[in-house]
């Protein structure tokens, strides 16, 4: 008995099974509305369906964590991708720009809309929450400025982007011949990952997971992946794996890596942590701070173009109520309202819960307003109930994700000295020499 719980703590990264109650809410809700709506929920034209609406909220939730992580906040997310979705569709129908370039454009106008919010913030030191609060009104007014209120339809090129589908090829055997080779890709991958991951640990001298353990993981990550796969190769003729997926799968993958794997995304949880010890650490926390919201806003231009080739134009009510399904997205996912704790996987699993209890409750023939009623509640009480956990001396459930990082910053450091300049560190630092004056004080 022992060994079996011993395995099971393995298997769950040593915390215990309760650190994945939000993948088991999720599953709960999909098995719920698959029973009401009669099989509905999982048909693969509903599953297409939810890929290509909801997608938006997944990109925009990968940039929203990371700035809350931070203890920071962007509310104008939706403003800023409806600017940019009108800047693209214009550039198309008025100056002729292929459809490349004008994604470059939009690209492009993101980045400048980032750099200015974050300068403000960054630099300023004005309080995200006002900054973004006032971009909400400045870009949702420059939407209408160049749009003219009116909506901008898009060509044909440009929509792929949002509604199209991996191309078909190769004999016909009832099912998408790519839908199936993205499948095997991906399935190929869980299985190197895990063997990877032993063989690393026995080069570096330590004991190897049970097999057992390791094979029960591969055996659950790739039958969701099977099922998936089955889901989207059996959907309408025509149809296929989303091409707005296949940008939303790369983003997670890659934001991912950066927030785990790197020294930037330390950095980001030092800084949300505790931002006095992150600046005696040697954090440069005003670049920090200003990368996240030029990001933040590059990646809501990324949704803002999805979105627009999905609605096959451009609108002056893009992107309306845009930030606070990304917000409920990040808090439903586990990050804490007051920094340094999230991760862009629990985000992901936050916005797959809303759009799921969404998308069900719509097959359902519920009424809007009753849809809007029970999302707010699910996110009261998902912060609810992290928040008790930790009024109850208990770590948060999803807190304990990044336990590690933050005992990298707990370790004794040397003393420093507060001048009037500024703080005199002398820390063991990340970047920063010893002795460097750090010109800047924690940011709010």
């Amino acid at each position: 008995m022992s060994k079996f719980t011993d395995g099971m703590r393995t298997l769950t990264g040593g915390r215990g099974i309760s650190q994945y109650s939000m993948i088991i809410a999720l599953v709960v809700i999909i098995l719920v509305f698959e029973w009401l709506t009669a099989g509905l929920t999982l048909d693969p034209t509903n599953v297409i369906n939810m890929v290509q609406q909801y997608s938006y909220i997944l990109i925009l939730a990968i940039g929203m964590v990371m700035l809350i992580i931070a203890g920071h906040i962007d509310l104008s997310v939706g403003s800023v991708a409806a600017f940019v979705g009108i800047v693209v569709a214009q550039s198309m129908a008025v100056w002729h720009l292929p459809a490349g370039v004008a994604m470059l454009l939009g690209l492009v106008t993101g980045a400048v809309v980032g750099a200015w919010q974050g300068f403000w913030v960054a630099y300023v030191r004005v309080p995200a929450f006002i900054v973004t609060l006032a971009g909400q009104l400045i870009f949702r007014g420059l939407n209408q400025v160049f749009g003219n209120s009116t909506a901008v339809p898009t060509p044909a090129s440009y929509n792929w982007i949002g509604n199209g589908f991996l191309p078909d090829f190769g004999p016909d055997f009832g099912y998408s011949n790519p839908t199936l080779i993205l499948g095997a890709i991906v399935l190929i991958a869980i299985i190197w990952a895990e063997v990877h991951a032993r063989r690393k640990r026995v080069r570096m001298g330590a004991s190897p997971k049970p097999m057992w353990v390791s094979v029960v993981k591969v055996v659950l990550l790739g039958g969701v992946t099977i099922f998936a796969t089955y889901l989207f190769a059996t959907g309408r003729v025509g149809t296929s794996f989303p091409v707005v997926g296949i940008i939303a799968g790369i983003l997670i993958l890659l934001y991912s890596f950066l927030t785990s794997s790197t020294v930037f995304g330390r950095h980001i949880y030092a800084v949300g942590g505790n931002a006095s010890a992150a600046l005696l650490s040697g954090v440069k926390s005003r670049r920090v701070n200003f990368l996240l919201m030029m990001n933040m806003s590059v990646l809501a231009a990324v949704a803002g173009m999805v979105f627009v080739g999905n609605a096959q134009a451009s609108g002056p009510f893009d992107g309306t109520g845009w930030e606070l399904d990304a917000i409920a997205a990040v808090f439903v996912g586990g990050a804490a309202i007051f920094g340094g704790v999230g991760t862009v996987a629990g985000s992901i699993i936050g916005g797959l819960v809303m759009a799921f209890l969404s998308n069900g409750l719509s097959l359902l023939g519920l009424d809007a307003s009753w849809v809007s009623v029970i999302r707010g509640l699910v996110l009261l009480l998902a912060v609810a109930f992290d928040v008790y956990n930790k009024t109850q001396g208990r770590p948060s459930i999803t807190g304990m994700l990044i336990n590690g990082v933050r005992r990298m910053f707990g370790k004794p450091r040397r003393a420093s000295t507060i001048t009037e300049e500024g703080i005199e560190a002398q820390p063991q630092g990340l970047d920063k020499p010893v002795g460097e004056k750090v010109d800047q004080l924690p940011l709010s």
